[in-house]
């Protein structure tokens, strides 16, 4: 192993913590019921959907959203119309964080996945070539990063979506690295909390540890449960919570490697 990819938000970041709660929240409030149908019913069944494409671009849930709004006889709005909402429920909590942080009220630390900058500190030490790959649009990864002061750990290796969805997929991009530095897959490490990172590393012959942080309890150790069941049925060699102990962690997952 010699590259390692980490996806961004839920892997290292907890910026954004909370945002699938604020999105079913939404989903809830805008999809038309079906008779005796029940939020206790549709609750869980909507979180699944919506962490199975935690990874993608936010716009492929508001697509899928809009679909199945006008499949239930609903007056669906378009994609574009929802992810502009969600992002507006989303920014308030996002402009909190980041005056707790740019204030001293709260330190960058608490909005690091637990043993992140430790994890990120060793491996640079080590040599490795560190990426950053998000699905969130790059302009809000690149500022977000600065707030918790992780750039350096990448440099210009730095990768998020495109306002133009159609113009960005983590598929891409896994393969603009290969064939940059010239490597086969076998070389890569990724660490991701979405599905398409882990499937993406796998399809290329690289390892893939899943982080199914609980983003809401940072630091508890313990792993979200739809999560560990959606990464591991994507491919996941490996399933954390956190970064604790990030040398013990680095030993297993290269002797792993090896």
């Amino acid at each position: 192993m010699t590259h390692i990819v980490f996806d961004f938000d839920g892997t290292l970041s907890l910026v954004r913590a909370g945002w699938a709660e604020i999105m079913l929240e939404m989903f809830l409030e805008l999809l038309p019921r079906r008779a005796g149908e029940s939020e206790e019913e549709l609750r869980p069944r909507l979180l699944e959907d919506l962490l199975r494409m935690n990874g993608k671009q936010t716009i492929h849930q508001m697509i899928q959203f809009a679909a199945e709004v006008a499949e239930r006889g609903g007056t669906a709005q378009t994609p574009e119309w929802y992810l502009a909402e969600f992002t507006h429920r989303l920014s308030h909590r996002i402009a909190e964080r980041s005056a707790a942080i740019a204030s001293g009220r709260q330190p960058a630390e608490d909005f690091i996945v637990h043993g992140g900058r430790a994890l990120l500190e060793d491996l640079r030490a080590s040599g490795f070539k560190l990426y950053l790959l998000s699905g969130t649009i790059e302009r809000f990864v690149r500022q977000e990063a600065e707030w918790l002061r992780l750039t350096e750990f990448f440099g210009p290796r730095l990768f998020g979506g495109h306002e133009d969805h159609t113009k960005f997929s983590k598929q891409r991009v896994f393969a603009q690295i290969l064939r940059e530095e010239g490597i086969s897959g076998e070389r890569l490490l990724s660490f991701g909390d979405g599905p398409v990172e882990i499937q993406n590393t796998k399809e290329l012959g690289g390892l893939a540890v899943a982080v199914a942080s609980d983003e809401l309890a940072n630091g508890s150790g313990r792993i979200h449960p739809q999560k560990r069941r959606q990464l591991l049925a994507a491919g996941a060699d490996a399933v954390i919570a956190d970064y604790r102990e990030p040398q013990a962690l680095l030993a297993g997952l290269l002797g792993t490697a090896a």
